[in-house]
C-alpha cells in the first residue's frame, strides 16, 4: 500500500483519482485543488508518491509542475507522477532536466492514461519503486522532433523502436518481448544505440534520463 497525495484542481477527476487508488489497495492521505495546498500536504503527511496535474489555479499553466520541482528539492528521494491533458514536451523535458541528477522515480503521462486502470496503477508502482515512466506517446512527439537532426539520423528503424522503448523505462528483457525478438539482440541494438548517441550505457534510471536529455537537446 502507497500513501498517496493528489493534486488536481477538478473536483471530479480528483475524485475520481482517489477512488481509483482506494480500489488499488492505497491510502489517499490528501487530496488538493492547488500548488501552495500541494506543498503544505507533502511537507506534512511525508507520502511515498504525489500524483500531480501539470496545470493548477491560480494561473493555470505549470503551477504543479514548479511544485512538484519544489517537492523534490526539498524531499530528495520523493517520487512523482506528473499528469498532462496533452503532449506539453517543454513541461516534460523542464521536469526531466530539473531532475536528471535525483534518483527518485518520475513519470510523465497524459490523462488519457488513467482510463486504462491497470496500465496507470502499474505506472505509479513502477514510479513509487524509483523507476522512470513516460508515456510512449510523449516520447513519439520527442523522437519525431528530433528525427532529422544529428546523431539520432544514424540509428537505424529497429534502433529507433529499442530508443523509444527505452525511454518509457523499459528494461531489455521487456523490450525483447514487446519487440518479439531475443534479449541478446536487444543488448546488440543497445549498444549501437549508445555507441552512435555517444551515450554511456548505465542500466536504470540514468539510462533513460540520458537517452531523453539526448533527445531534447538543441
Amino acid at each position: 500500500m502507497l500513501r498517496i497525495v493528489i493534486a488536481e484542481d477538478a473536483v471530479l477527476l480528483r475524485a475520481g483519482l482517489a477512488e481509483l487508488l482506494a480500489l488499488g489497495g492505497h491510502r489517499v492521505v490528501a487530496a488538493v485543488g492547488d500548488a501552495r495546498a500541494l506543498v503544505a500536504a507533502v511537507d506534512a503527511e511525508r507520502p511515498d508518491i504525489v500524483v500531480t496535474d501539470v496545470r493548477m489555479p491560480p494561473d493555470h499553466t505549470d503551477e504543479g509542475l514548479r511544485a512538484a520541482l519544489t517537492l523534490r528539492e526539498r524531499h530528495p528521494g520523493l517520487p512523482v507522477l506528473v499528469l498532462s491533458q496533452y503532449v506539453a514536451t517543454p513541461y516534460a523535458t523542464g521536469l526531466l532536466a530539473a531532475a536528471g541528477a535525483q534518483p527518485a522515480g518520475l513519470g510523465y503521462l497524459l490523462k488519457d492514461r488513467v482510463g486504462d486502470v491497470a496500465d496507470f496503477l502499474d505506472a505509479l508502482r513502477r514510479v513509487a519503486a524509483g523507476e522512470t515512466v513516460i508515456d510512449p506517446e510523449v516520447v513519439r512527439v520527442l523522437l519525431r522532433a528530433r528525427s532529422a537532426d544529428r546523431p539520432l539520423a544514424r540509428l537505424t528503424p529497429r534502433e529507433r523502436e529499442v530508443l523509444a522503448l527505452m525511454a518509457e523505462g523499459l528494461n531489455n528483457q521487456a523490450i525483447a518481448g514487446r519487440l518479439c525478438i531475443t534479449e541478446a539482440s536487444v543488448v546488440k541494438h543497445c549498444g549501437n544505440i549508445f555507441t552512435k548517441l555517444d551515450l554511456d550505457p548505465t542500466e536504470g534510471n540514468r539510462r533513460v534520463l540520458a537517452v531523453l536529455a539526448h533527445l531534447r537537446a538543441e
